[in-house]
């Protein structure tokens, strides 16, 4: 899985926003060329999600071209975007250019809420009348939720709201202290209430009628490893091999980030540099990165996420472990768990 921050141009001011993104321009975005040699490139030796993320991602015109390119090449195509400028057409063109899902975050359940988030009167309303042009256009959508103090108490309410729009997903992310949100460290909830949060998060899966993922939460899979035992037919936890194999955090194992400039990340959170694609192809970079090298060698991990027993399945969050540590291998600092062995 690729989020591709294809440009950093944004119409909104979100108070949490990685990027720190606004209006631009900004300088050193790759050209349309650049943009399809690196899908080519890409496409040479896998076939991954491609997240067409942002800023927003419709503030590029060549945005529909770049899209139906990779879709030509075999690529998963799917797009973030705040939905606020989203018009029947652009929807229409969405689904044409091979867009398989959309992302629409609302971090609040009512206007004041979301619009206070997004920095943006309007925003919640703008955002709702995107998700009715995609449903008109037949685009399958999904709702992404940032959880912090401020909306800790909504996520109820805005789980509700995304069945009632007729979303296919409902992924909720954990703050991560970065970019603009370093400015908001205090709004992250309490590891208390991260655990009590990604507990409600997995009982919701047994009656829930779509599909749930906890997103830059890799508590949420040592969750699921000791509460497995309870799922039940109908429900829509995540099952199998893929998921009993997977880490909460994935970055540089089986994600990585693209920057608007062209620098790969472990992910979008975790802002080191893995490599220029300016210098090096995308293929080099994945398979020789030595940050990436280190990420994929769990005996280097340490403190107690070295030692857990859950550890191949989550992981903790590394950025956050940077963030706070100055050491993307250190132990997940906001982790209450204590482990077994």
């Amino acid at each position: 899985m690729v989020a591709w921050e294809i440009t950093r141009q944004c119409n909104l001011s979100c108070v949490h926003c990685r990027a720190s993104a606004e209006y631009g321009p900004y300088e050193g975005e790759f050209t349309t060329e650049q943009c399809l040699q690196l899908i080519d490139n890409m496409a040479s030796f896998s076939k991954p999600v491609v997240i067409l993320t942002g800023g927003e991602p419709y503030l590029r015109d060549d945005i529909f071209d770049v899209s139906a390119y990779g879709d030509a090449q075999g690529l998963r195509m799917v797009l973030a975007t705040n939905g606020t400028i989203v018009t029947d057409e652009i929807a229409q063109r969405t689904r044409e250019s091979g867009i398989k899902r959309v992302s629409i975050s609302l971090d609040g359940s009512d206007e004041k809420h979301h619009d206070d988030f997004r920095g943006v009167p309007g925003a919640f309303a703008g955002s709702l009348r995107g998700i009715e042009a995609f449903k008109r256009a037949g685009v399958e959508f999904q709702i992404n939720t940032t959880i912090t103090r401020f909306n800790h108490h909504q996520i109820q309410d805005i789980l509700n709201l995304a069945i009632k729009l007729g979303a296919a997903a409902h992924h909720i992310f954990l703050l991560v202290p970065t970019g603009r949100a370093r400015d908001m460290a205090e709004q992250e909830i309490s590891r208390e209430d991260y655990e009590t949060t990604l507990h409600w998060f997995y009982d919701q899966s047994f009656t829930c009628s779509i599909q749930l993922k906890a997103t830059c939460a890799p508590h949420f899979y040592r969750i699921y490893h000791q509460r497995k035992k309870e799922i039940r037919d109908g429900s829509n936890m995540p099952q199998g091999p893929l998921h009993s194999m997977t880490r909460g955090c994935m970055g540089g194992s089986s994600f990585c980030f693209i920057s608007h400039t062209g620098q790969i990340q472990p992910c979008g959170f975790l802002e080191i540099d893995c490599g220029q694609l300016t210098e090096r192809d995308f293929k080099d970079i994945w398979e020789n990165s030595k940050i990436f090298k280190e990420l994929r060698d769990l005996s280097l991990y340490k403190g107690k996420c070295g030692r857990c027993e859950f550890f191949k399945v989550c992981g903790g969050c590394r950025a956050r472990a940077y963030e706070m540590t100055g050491d993307y291998l250190a132990e997940e600092p906001f982790c209450v768990y204590e482990p077994g062995k």
